[in-house]
Order: structure tokens, then sequence, then C-alpha cells
């Protein structure tokens, strides 16, 4: 059988998009309409841009604990969340846990160092951007990393939390993350993480001037592969 994934949902799209890839790519691993028992908990958005606004990480981590024993107690056997930004306090809770995690930064730098790339610009929000979640990941992968410099940082942290994070994918925002990508490339990058999990659901490949790392899909993907285990 396989293994039952456990979902740490914080953001309602980004927690959905991957979702459903795991229902809809669980098909290619487990045959036709089939795939990995699945639970998903979600305490509001709200709860935890409280914590993230005042930089109080180990709080944010608290919250995450609450949901990993409520997928426990629902019979995962593995967890993932969709939300890179909370990888800051998966970091210092993941020892508690009494179940294993995935780490979206680890997928993401493993799968960028599988496709060959070298330099890899990182979206996402400022406290992402920012963070310690990705550095240490890409430098362990031996990948080095741009972010975008301050102004772009804060248009980008205005789309998601304004926008992206209710489901608006405005097309004038489409074009800020055009420009802003391809500002990424002239610096010298080879792809680019969006490493938010709204992003992928307003940027697609055709949009972006550099070959995309879609940090939700990997994720998903990811947790199918670990699901498939013995």
């Amino acid at each position: 059988m396989p293994k039952h994934i456990g979902i740490v949902a914080v953001s309602a799209e980004g927690a959905a998009l991957c979702y459903r890839t795991i229902c809809t790519e669980g098909a290619a691993v487990f045959g036709t309409h089939n795939h990995p028992e699945i639970a998903l908990h979600n305490i509001p958005l709200a709860s935890y841009m409280a914590p993230i606004y005042r930089n109080d990480w180990p709080q944010v981590g608290e919250l995450l604990l609450k949901s990993a024993r409520k997928l426990a107690e629902a019979g995962a056997d593995l967890l993932i969340c969709p939300d890179n930004t909370v990888h800051q306090a998966i970091d210092l809770i993941i020892e508690k846990s009494s179940l294993p995690w995935l780490h979206i930064a680890s997928e993401v730098a493993s799968a960028a160092k599988h496709r060959g790339f070298r330099r890899v610009g990182v979206l996402g929000t400022k406290y992402l951007m920012e963070g310690p979640v990705y550095p240490p990941k890409f430098a362990a992968a031996g990948l080095e990393h741009e972010i975008p410099p301050p102004n772009d940082r804060e248009k980008i942290n205005r789309i998601v939390f304004e926008e992206l994070v209710d489901g608006r994918f405005e097309e004038s925002s489409r074009r800020q993350f055009q420009a802003i990508i391809a500002k990424l490339k002239e610096r010298g990058c080879d792809a680019v993480a969006l490493s938010c999990t709204e992003i992928p659901l307003l940027i697609s490949q055709k949009d972006s001037a550099l070959p995309i790392l879609d940090s939700t899909r990997i994720l998903a993907r990811a947790a199918l592969r670990q699901a498939a285990r013995e």
C-alpha cells in the first residue's frame, strides 16, 4: 500500500494546487484514477501571519506542529507543507515531529541540480527571499542563487499577499513578474524558482524568460515518489 500523505496547509490556493497535483499525477504512478491517501489540515492563514509579522518563528512552528499532530492522528505516514515561507519554522520543529517531513527547498535544490542549473533566481515572499530557507539547501547542492533587489521584493510581496493568496491573478502583476525574471536572467541566472506556492498559478513556463522550478509541483511529485516507496 502506498504511504498516506499529510498536507500541512497554510494558504489555501497553494495547498489546493499541491493537493490537485498529487491526485492528478498519481495516476502515472499508481494507475488510472488512483493516488495515495491524502489528509489535509489547515489553520487559517491569519493565525500564521500574526507571528510572522513579529518575527516569532517558534510560534509559527507550534502551529505547524498542531497540524502535524492532527495529521498523524488521521493516519498520515509523511508530511509536506506547500508553503515556502513557513519552512523557516519547519527547520526549528522538524526534530519534534513524530512523522518525517519532505523539505520544499531541498526538493527544489535537487530538481535544479538534476536539470543542470547552476545559478537560480528565487522568488517568493520577502520573508522567504530574505530568510534562511533556501541558501543552505542550495549551497549543499553546489548551487548559487540570486534574489531581486529590494524594490522588486516589495512588489512581489504585495502581489502575493494582496492578490495571489486570495485567488486573484492580474495581467498587470504577470507583467511585473516577467520583468523581474528578465532582470534575473540579465544578472546571470539560468533558472528561476517560483518559491511561493501561489506564483505558479500566475506564471507558467510560457510567461518566463528563464526555465522555471515550480516549488509546489516539485514538492507534490516528491511526495508521490516517497509514498510509492516500500
